[in-house]
């Protein structure tokens, strides 16, 4: 069940005791040894929704014995799940059968969009939505709109609300939308978001980004727009889709045949940059990875949608060479994404690595759900690990939440880094919103399964 947002007479000074773990290197580059930090008994002590201190509980018990503690015996408390990449507009339509990107997005995505002219509906989709992020454990997430700017204010209005930490944006389109053909003139789609911006960006914890659906469906006078949103509002992000499919790649090639590539349709209008947050790049050359590290660009890998949709296998070994990396999260990508789920799709990402006979660690796949994400994001000075002074958005994992679970799990809280290794795998494979025991959104409860 979800609960209310955050209550305000909530106690100043809270603290929460269990096993943590979270990270403060890479562990695509640096040894796990380094990169993750585990408390087996841990305090984790919250100020007005900040983390105050964080560390051994019989390190802190002296300091902080006095104020109110919650303890979670058995579980494992990790930051709140960052999704990188998601369609709230979507929601009802997961699980739409028999198509590839193209022929998916006209005869499913366009009319299940136009809905979306109605605030009333746009705010039921947003409500259902974000309760479904936060029973699945997801804190934060870089959300795609519709072209109408009511469906952002729905969507942001529903997230105030609850106190997140969220990115969205209407969708730029001003060309190649069947059924929404009144919503896609170039002028008002620049004027529609620069008013949302200004409205939206930076109002609590909320932030917007700029977001053309694809390099197909805007002219190159929408991408200038684009660019002129960046150059006036230059911490707001740029987020879209690019390289997903093959035809789909193919189709761009025709509509630019003045570019060297998708990417670089992109890099022609000046979009490209340290805000450029892209989703897919399953057929994104070796020189665009090197063009998208250069840049200090985002990709949000996809594996839940790209396996549903036929588009590939992410290139995981690229997008995380050493010699070019690039910032990478997850994405859920619902609707052609087939789960809320981050831990969901953390089973489908590593076995896409698998296809791809490349490796991906548990605990490579919890540090792309939680810093990885924050650091594609830009957020990892606010959220992502429980370094003090970062917002205290995080979730309670439970290891035996299912009967398989338990036969798989002891019930023992790991000691060794292998021990512990093993449990986040089961739960990298296994797990789902059922081992979501709770969610904390500034160190306050906002959704718990009973």
């Amino acid at each position: 069940m979800s609960s209310p947002p955050a209550s305000t007479d909530a106690p100043r000074l809270q603290a929460i005791r269990g096993a943590f773990l979270d990270f403060i290197e890479d562990p695509f580059y640096a040894p796990e040894a380094e990169s993750v930090r585990y408390v087996p008994d841990g305090l984790l002590v919250i100020e007005s929704g900040i983390i105050k201190a964080f560390g051994p509980y019989n390190d802190l018990e002296s300091t902080y014995g006095h104020i109110p503690v919650t303890a979670y015996l058995g579980r494992l408390i990790t930051p709140g799940f960052i999704d990188t990449h998601i369609h709230y507009p979507q929601t009802g339509m997961m699980a739409a059968y028999g198509e590839q990107l193209l022929q998916w997005l006209s005869q499913y995505t366009f009319p299940t969009e136009k809905r979306f002219q109605d605030k009333a509906y746009a705010k039921e989709v947003a409500e259902f939505f974000l309760d479904q992020l936060l029973s699945h454990g997801t804190t934060t997430a870089l959300v795609f709109a519709t072209v109408f700017p009511q469906s952002v204010e729905a969507f942001f209005e529903a997230a105030e609300a609850r106190h997140l930490c969220m990115i969205a944006g209407k969708v730029m389109m001003d060309r190649h939308a069947p059924n929404l053909s009144s919503a896609i003139r170039p002028r008002p789609s620049y004027t529609d978001t620069k008013a949302l911006i200004q409205t939206w960006h930076k109002r609590g914890r909320l932030r917007y980004a700029v977001t053309p659906r694809f390099a197909a469906t805007s002219s190159e006078a929408q991408l200038q727009r684009a660019r002129q949103l960046l150059q006036e509002f230059p911490d707001v992000y740029l987020h879209t889709h690019l390289s997903e499919n093959q035809e789909e790649v193919a189709w761009i090639a025709e509509l630019f045949p003045q570019s060297k590539g998708y990417l670089d349709v992109y890099d022609q209008a000046g979009l490209v940059t340290d805000r450029f947050c892209l989703s897919h790049g399953v057929q994104l050359s070796e020189a665009e990875f090197q063009r998208l590290s250069q840049a200090q660009s985002a990709i949000a890998f996809c594996p839940t949608s790209n396996l549903f949709l036929g588009s590939g296998l992410f290139k995981l070994e690229q997008a995380k060479s050493p010699s070019h990396p690039v910032k990478l999260g997850l994405g859920t990508d619902v609707g052609a994404g087939t789960s809320f789920s981050m831990l969901q799709t953390t089973n489908e990402a590593y076995k896409v690595a698998q296809l791809r006979r490349q490796s991906l660690s548990p605990f490579q796949a919890l540090f792309l759900a939680t810093l990885g994400g924050a650091r594609a994001l830009s957020l990892d000075g606010h959220l992502g690990s429980f370094d003090q002074g970062k917002d205290a958005d995080f979730i309670v994992l439970d290891p035996q939440a299912t009967p398989l679970l338990a036969f798989r799990n002891t019930a023992a809280v790991p000691r060794s880094l292998e021990a512990l290794a093993d449990q986040v795998f089961s739960l990298v494979i296994l797990g789902d919103d059922r081992a979501v025991q709770a969610t904390y959104v500034l160190g306050q409860l906002v959704h718990e399964r009973y």
